[in-house]
């Protein structure tokens, strides 16, 4: 039967009433210790927790109650109470100094000494495997990994069970899978961001190995040190590591096995044995499901070990949004490039039909290519620069081939008859004398 861990006390973990503490993330903001439990914050005692929530909603996050465990935000002797309480919980011994031993001198006639009674001799302790090393190089625990709050952005899909999945604190790996350009990435960074969640994100490649991880020996103002890599990181902060893109991999990701199965690692190179601090959790993101790219679409990406891929909690699929998600989503993209409603008009609308017509005709075969979320905000982007839907449509489809291209715009034109071909890429009299801004290298000037 597991036992339930203990609660937090500043007895416990050697702090005493009155010490004083410092916020994670500015130094500045003090705390003192009021009880066992509580410390006085801004003249009122109350739970680190809730003084952790004040701190960080003035900071601009959006950090609720139920989501913050308050001992990971307060600083007592350069480490936080969490990192304390787990490292005094754990009880690593000293090791036992070495005694120094006299060279031996060359024997001299004596006399046989008088026998003396046998005793046990003392043999020193072996060097637990958290024993002093040599220095390695760590992130400044001050450094937050908390992704910055988005106002745009829109909770949907698997958000929300995510968002469960990370306020219970347990290891549980999810892999998320999707095609391009929805959203996955993103809502993971800003449901961290909502919860205060520090995140950190390693992009895979096929040359990611074991040594980009975990770590390895750099060279640091003239000297060889070993720096941490980012899943040591996050193991010790108890952060969400994202491992993105993570079907690009090759079998050198195998490294992750143990970590994946909520355990410790070895690290070899420096002896030294990393465990997990609570909190700690793994999400993936891929395009497939870990099989591979059957159509050549997404090229690169890799079929993944089956005894990886099973250590996975759950795997997630996520879709496009649907039209009217995907409205709110585009709303809220306009607000933030300043697009005012009156010049949008129909504009928002418009784009969804197009893009879920497009990608229903995909579905059935009847087109190669399709238009993702993420190519509609990038054209309220354009629209917000140029201010003319039917050129910025046109700069995010130029990339599709001349027949895709011209029956994705032919269609938006049926849906919006207010957007045509005359302003845009239109013939120019070889006579007549073009303005060109030098200052600039587009070629759309």
């Amino acid at each position: 039967m597991k036992m339930k861990k203990a609660g937090f006390s500043f007895d416990a973990i050697d702090v005493s009433v009155g010490a004083e503490l410092s916020f994670y993330k500015d130094k500045r903001v003090k705390a003192t210790v009021a009880n066992l439990t509580e410390v006085e914050f801004e003249g009122e005692v109350q739970s680190l927790s809730k003084a952790a929530i004040t701190v960080a909603n003035r900071m601009g996050f959006d950090w609720k109650a139920t989501s913050v465990t308050g001992s990971r935000y307060w600083v007592f002797s350069d480490e936080t109470l969490a990192k304390r309480k787990t490292r005094m919980e754990k009880g690593n011994p000293p090791v036992a100094p070495v005694k120094a031993v006299k060279a031996k001198s060359a024997p001299s006639p004596v006399t046989a000494p008088t026998p003396m009674p046998l005793v046990e001799k003392e043999v020193a302790p072996i060097p637990s495997r958290n024993a002093e090393r040599t220095s390695a190089v760590t992130l400044d625990s001050s450094i937050s990994f908390i992704p910055k709050v988005d106002k745009t952005f829109v909770s949907w899909g698997n958000i929300g069970d995510i968002k469960q999945i990370l306020k219970s604190q347990l290891f549980f790996p999810i892999y998320l899978t999707g095609m391009s350009g929805n959203g996955k990435t993103f809502g993971i960074e800003q449901t961290c961001a909502s919860l205060g969640r520090e995140m950190i994100r390693v992009n895979f490649t096929a040359e990611t190995d074991e040594d980009d991880l975990f770590g390895g020996f750099r060279l640091v103002n003239g000297e060889t040190v070993f720096q941490y890599g980012p899943v040591v990181e996050a193991m010790k902060r108890g952060a969400v590591l994202l491992l993105d893109e993570i079907d690009l991999g090759s079998h050198k990701i195998m490294a992750l096995q143990s970590v994946l199965e909520g355990k410790g690692y070895f690290i070899k190179k420096r002896a030294e044995w990393v465990e997990p601090t609570d909190g700690f959790t793994i999400i993936a993101t891929a395009n497939t499901k870990g099989k591979g790219s059957d159509d050549g679409r997404f090229i690169g990406t890799n079929v993944l070990n089956e005894a990886f891929l099973d250590r996975f909690s759950v795997t997630m699929y996520q879709p496009y949004p649907s039209e009217a998600i995907e409205k709110k989503i585009l709303i809220k993209a306009a607000e933030g490039f300043g697009i005012e409603s009156e010049a949008l008009g129909k504009f928002i609308p418009n784009l969804t039909m197009w893009g879920d017509i497009i990608r229903k005709t995909f579905e059935e075969g009847g087109v190669d290519e399709i238009v993702s979320t993420r190519r509609l905000v990038d054209i309220l982007k354009s629209f917000s620069i140029f201010g003319d839907r039917g050129k910025a449509i046109k700069m995010a489809i130029e990339r599709f081939d001349d027949e895709t291209r011209e029956s994705f715009m032919s269609l938006y034109e049926k849906i919006d008859a207010g957007v045509g071909t005359e302003n845009y890429g239109k013939e120019v009299d070889p006579n007549e004398e073009v303005k060109v801004d030098e200052t600039s290298d587009s070629e759309y000037v």
